[in-house]
Formats: structure tokens, sequence, C-alpha cells
């Protein structure tokens, strides 16, 4: 059958395309611009040449030159041809070079650089159904899953997210115990052991770099004290009658989140709380067409369905599994209250308690 053609809706797709290829490369661009000071220098000095920003960075200019005309044509700076300088807005310094403010945004193109490095093995995957886990990854996934997920944890943690919980404050300045599943580099877990002094914790995580990372940052921060890590899956972390159980977006990465939830469910006391955080998701795909839900999908299609299925159960929640779901994952492990709490652009928190 005949398909009449509509060219100009033909070739807006075509140009669509090559928008699309120019953000795909500048996931890299920016992680360049990061690790090589092309941003703390333009915001901390302000207007410049590419010759300029080469002498500050000590780089060399014919990268410069390329890197800002990439940089100016996607936005990210603004240029000046009367006087032949780049800008970097100060909104969007403070985006790319302050790791306090929760827009700061190189670790989110640093994972996304790092999943990209292994497309070849996820497609591979999913011509077979198997997995690419989570330690199968570069450097890049781990660390800049970190550097994205900090910021926001930074700002949201105590001022709002564990306030929401009934009671949870309190007992935490009196002296709780807490776990906290899936812990990664831990960040969490040091936040909140450097703001409730007479409380312990005890992160898990079933990689064990991110746990050797994780040791060294308590002991940096003080906090060893007080703080412990164990290399072992959600299902298996050691310890009871905890107080609180804290999972930051990682459930969605388990294979077999049910039996998580179990485990969390036997390990905590009678009146405790788990503060489950998940990516931002509604519970149908009609509501999560949106630059947020695309980034979120793109992940989970190339990193956390993968990181599941090379798990035991391989349930493949997805990282936009939505509130109705994850509610259907506690209730399966015999949890009878579930709520939302607390919201961002990027995150959703549920308080679930037996």
């Amino acid at each position: 059958m005949t398909v009449a053609i509509d060219a100009d809706k033909l070739m807006g797709f075509v140009f669509k395309a090559v928008d699309e290829v120019g953000a795909t490369l500048n996931a890299a661009l920016v992680v360049m611009g990061d690790r090589l000071g092309y941003y703390q220098a333009l915001s901390d000095q302000g207007p410049a040449t590419p010759s300029e920003l080469a002498e500050w960075t000590s780089t060399d200019e014919h990268y410069t030159r390329e890197w800002l005309n990439a940089q100016a044509a996607g936005g990210i700076v603004e240029y000046d041809a009367s006087t032949g300088r780049y800008t970097l807005p100060p909104e969007h310094a403070i985006a790319m070079t302050d790791p306090s403010s929760p827009a700061y945004l190189p670790g989110f193109f640093q994972i996304a650089l790092g999943t990209l490095q292994h497309t070849t093995d996820t497609i591979e995957a999913a011509r077979s159904g198997a997995g690419v886990g989570w330690h199968e990854h570069t450097s890049d996934v781990h660390v800049g899953c970190e550097r994205f997920f900090r910021p926001s944890y930074n700002a949201n943690l105590l001022p709002s997210w564990l306030p929401a919980l009934d009671g949870v404050v309190e007992k935490l300045q009196q002296g709780a115990t807490v776990a906290d599943i899936g812990c990664g580099h831990g960040s969490s877990t040091i936040l909140m052991a450097e703001a409730f002094p007479r409380s312990t914790f005890i992160g898990s995580d079933y990689h064990q770099a991110s746990i050797e990372t994780a040791r060294l940052r308590a002991a940096e921060a003080g906090v060893a004290d007080r703080v412990s890590f164990e290399v072992s899956p959600a299902d298996r972390f050691s310890g009871s009658g905890f107080d609180l159980v804290t999972t930051f977006d990682a459930l969605h990465d388990m294979g077999d989140p049910v039996g998580a939830a179990r485990h969390v469910r036997e390990a905590l006391a009678p009146d405790g709380t788990w503060m489950l955080v998940e990516p931002m998701a509604g519970d149908h795909v009609e509501d999560n067409l949106n630059p947020v839900g695309r980034a979120y999908y793109g992940f989970s299609t190339l990193l956390c369905t993968p990181a599941s299925l090379s798990q035991p159960v391989g349930l493949a929640l997805g990282t936009q599994a939505g509130p109705a779901r994850i509610q259907d994952v506690t209730k399966a492990a015999g949890f009878s209250r579930f709520r939302t709490v607390a919201q961002t652009p990027f995150n959703l928190v549920f308080e679930v308690r037996p």
C-alpha cells in the first residue's frame, strides 16, 4: 500500500535526529569540560577566547576552540561575535561547577557516558534476555551515579525527607540503628551519620569496589566510629531490629526487589520505618513522556534493567516503575502501610511501615 509522505515532516525528523547526535556527543564534551577544568575556568575567570581558556587550563588551543564552539551551538555557553569571547552564564555555572547545588549536572553526563560504553554488551544481552551487572560497568557509571544523586541527597535528605517520616528524626536524635541498603559509595549513610552522632549506621551493597570507597569516605569524614559497611546483596544484609532502613535509587536495580523488601520487613523493629527513594515516575507510560522520563527510560534500557536481569529472579522493575508497582512490591513483602511523603524533579520518597 502506498503511503503519502509529508516531505516537511520527514525533514523535520531528520533535523531532530541531527540534534540527537549532537546531544549524544555532548555527553562526552561535558565530561571533557569537567575534567579539563573548562567550566570552572570560565566560571572563575569570566568570558574567554579559545587561547585564553587554553592558557588558563594548560590545554591546547585547538581543542578549546572546537569545544567552545560545540558548547555555544548547544546553548551551554554564549558567544559574542564582536569580541570573540565565550561566556558561561552564572546560572549554567552553578549547574556545571557547584557540587553543593542540587542542580549540579556533571555526574549525570558522566554516568550517561559510562553507560554508553557498554552498548554492545547490552545489545547482545537484549538478544538473549541476559543481563549486564552493575559491577561490569566502568567507574564512570559508579562515580557518575554518586556525583549526580549526592547533591540532591545533600539538599533534601536532612531538611525535608527525613522530617517527612513519622517520628524518625526524634529517634535518630536520641540514638537509632539504621541500615542503608544499596549504599554505593556511602554518601547517604555518611550524611546521616554526620547529622545524628548518637545513632549507628550500617551500609551494604553487593559491589565490592563501592564498599571499599565507602569505608574510605567514612574514615575521611570522621564517622567510622558509628558507621560500618559490608558487602552483601539486598536480601541478605546483616542485623535486625533496625529503627530505620533506607534505600536510595536502588530498589529498581535489584534482581529480586520483593525478596529484598521481605528481608527489610524481617530486619525492621516492630515500629520501624523503611524510607524508600526511587526515581520520579508516574504509573502510566504517558505520565513519563517528558525530559526526565526520557532520560530515565534511557538509563532503564541500558543500565538498570540489564542490572536487574543479571541477578537471580531478574524482576526488572525498570527505572520508571511508578508508585503503584513499588507499592505492590512492598505489599508482597508483608508491609501494610505505604505513602508518598516527598518528591523532587528527580525523585519520589516513600514511607513504608509494617
